[in-house]
């Protein structure tokens, strides 16, 4: 088939490397695949280039330059003549939709989180939100990366019947088990390989409630002289200063490390002994907790998304906005850390076993193939 996966850009972030991942993929097995992307040199369009895979750049030049855009966006369109536009996010959903008269494709949209907080949305986020629960009848298709996701749009709207469920795909090759890799990290920080090490890795956002595991680990280090904690990531730099301001209040000091966001994490991972996601909402599928769980890294996480269904029976699960619950997980898998290399193979194996990126780029091929006409399948 020839698709296009259309995309704001291929920053850090989770979804941006599932769209790689699938394009990838389904390059490998023959599929004529472009990426176009509103703003280009994103540090992850390497891996497509390196794979073969055509990146378009249409140079957008901020919210406000849209005639110009616009039409950039429909010349390249015209000119991929795809089987499929598959959107992925909000507003690349709308504007495949709304140029299917001149690219002539199916439409697939793409939902990658949950229920969002209509209060950290500004007007235009609202209104395209809005835009995709009136039209997303229109759509051929609605791939959500988690059952989350799924029910969240369908009370917006979305018809039921069209939206498929296709979990995000993990590079277990990639993402493994390496001692000498997490003793770097450690090293890096300066935290010897006996000192308990929790991380929270994600960017700096209110929906990834940073808050509440600074509050956690500030009840941990009271109870727990030896724990150190790290928080991955980049955001904003005013809500960067907020953040460590709250972590010096909570007097965590120099048990506390930030790092900036990095493109290679598998020694991050591998340098922990638990991993926390202290998300409020919006997750779909936390791919955090997927990439830790390969590398064979237990978890605590907020039931927020598809987070429990994805640790199973494997890690420990607290209320989101809840930090005495969330220490608690933590200090419980920290109880068990002699016993950590049993659970570690396991959190692996469940990982390899359900949430592969061949059955990512299943899934998504036989979902995009129902949508072609019967003579285009083959």
């Amino acid at each position: 088939m020839r698709l296009v996966i259309l995309a704001r850009s291929l920053e850090f972030g989770g979804a941006e490397r599932q769209l790689v991942a699938l394009a990838r993929g389904l390059h490998d097995r023959g599929h004529r695949v472009s990426v176009v992307l509103f703003y280009g040199g994103g540090p992850l369009e390497r891996d497509l280039h390196e794979a073969g895979v055509p990146v378009v750049a249409l140079g957008k030049r901020g919210r406000w330059d849209i005639g110009g855009f616009a039409w950039r966006l429909a010349r390249a369109l015209r000119r991929e003549r795809p089987d499929i536009v598959h959107g992925y996010l909000a507003m690349p959903n709308l504007l495949a939709l709304a140029l299917r008269p001149i690219h002539g494709g199916k439409v697939v949209w793409g939902v990658r989180g949950s229920a969002v907080e209509r209060s950290d949305q500004d007007w235009l986020e609202r209104a395209i939100d809005r835009g995709e629960a009136r039209l997303a009848r229109r759509a051929d298709l609605v791939i959500a990366n988690s059952h989350a996701g799924k029910a969240a749009v369908v009370a917006q709207g979305f018809p039921a019947g069209r939206v498929r469920v296709v979990p995000n795909g993990i590079d277990t090759a990639r993402f493994h088990p390496d001692p000498a890799a997490g003793q770097r990290f450690r090293a890096e920080l300066g935290v010897p390989a006996e000192v308990p090490l929790v991380g929270a890795i994600g960017r700096l956002d209110p929906q990834k409630d940073h808050p509440t595991f600074l509050r956690a680990a500030a009840q941990i280090a009271a109870e727990r002289g030896d724990v150190r904690f790290v928080c991955v990531g980049s955001g904003p730099p005013a809500e960067a200063a907020r953040l460590r301001q709250l972590g010096d209040e909570l007097g965590l000091g120099d048990r506390l490390r930030w790092v900036p966001a990095r493109a290679e994490v598998t020694a991050v991972y591998n340098g922990l002994d638990v991993l926390a996601l202290s998300s409020a909402y919006g997750e779909g599928f936390p791919n955090v907790v997927g990439e830790a769980m390969a590398c064979g890294v237990p978890c605590a996480v907020t039931d927020v998304g598809d987070a429990a269904f994805v640790v199973g029976e494997l890690g420990l699960v607290a209320p989101p906005r809840d930090p005495v619950r969330l220490a608690a997980a933590i200090g419980r898998l920290l109880d068990e850390r002699d016993s950590g290399a049993e659970r570690g193979a396991a959190c692996r194996a469940r990982i390899v076993e359900q949430f592969s990126l061949a059955a990512l780029v299943d899934g998504t091929e036989d979902a995009l193939r129902q949508v072609l006409p019967r003579r285009a399948r083959s």
